[in-house]
């Protein structure tokens, strides 16, 4: 028979890992990874049109992803342009960006993996005899090392032509140049380190569903058990 078993830990542990697994997804996607340095509309880029002058704008770059300024074509709505500049995974601008989104990816596959399984425990509290919460926490944790792989290869590719192009010739590896880290790469560490607490915290998790009080309120007969 299925307990439902909902506790204060096991639930803030739930909400964390579906937190951190949308935090990095999202992260993952976004083109702010890179915030350019300064440039007017006339400003020829590699993949921007040139156009007449306007106020200056900060073009952003990501690990695939880039927006610009829209050069003013009438079928554009839109006053900035975001899409992937990489059509396939060989057009990624840096054999480091390819190595980043390569530990990135199987680290965020983890993660939403253990978000989806987080939203069963609450009935399933073991799977082959082992704790669920404990399992997830491991796998939470592997997934943080593979995040943080690719954070650490990430900055050795500023020094691609295509970062080259946004941040000046300046940039060079794990020296951005005339460009500012965007919110993505902060949201990215931070969802790292959360993603450790979560594997830290998975353990808090499992005595809190498996405590002398779920018991009680199992062997009551209680098929939906709800503690602080």
């Amino acid at each position: 028979m299925c307990h439902v078993i909902v506790t204060c830990r096991s639930m803030l542990w739930t909400l964390l890992s579906i937190v951190v697994a949308f935090a990095e997804l999202i992260a993952f996607m976004s083109a702010d990874w890179l915030v350019g340095k300064a440039k007017t509309r006339g400003h020829t880029e590699p993949d921007q049109p040139s156009a007449g002058p306007s106020e200056p704008y900060h073009p952003t770059l990501g690990i695939y992803a880039r927006c610009i300024r829209n050069p003013g074509m009438q079928h554009f709505q839109r006053e900035t342009l975001c899409g992937p500049y990489a059509e396939s995974f060989g057009e990624i601008a840096s054999g480091f960006w390819q190595a980043t989104a390569i530990f990135l990816a199987v680290g965020i596959f983890i993660l939403c993996t253990v978000a989806l399984v987080s939203v069963f425990t609450m009935c399933v509290q073991s799977i082959m005899k082992k704790s669920i919460f404990n399992v997830c926490g491991l796998l939470q944790g592997i997934a943080g090392l593979f995040l943080i792989l690719g954070l650490i290869l990430y900055p050795a590719g500023w020094g691609c032509q295509k970062a080259i192009s946004y941040c000046g010739h300046y940039a060079s590896a794990y020296k951005p140049g005339d460009c500012s880290l965007g919110w993505a790469f902060y949201t990215a560490i931070g969802g790292t380190v959360l993603t450790f607490i979560c594997a830290v915290f998975s353990a808090q998790a499992e005595i809190a569903t498996s405590s002398d009080k779920v018991q009680e309120e199992i062997e009551e007969g209680k098929n939906l058990i709800c503690l602080l």
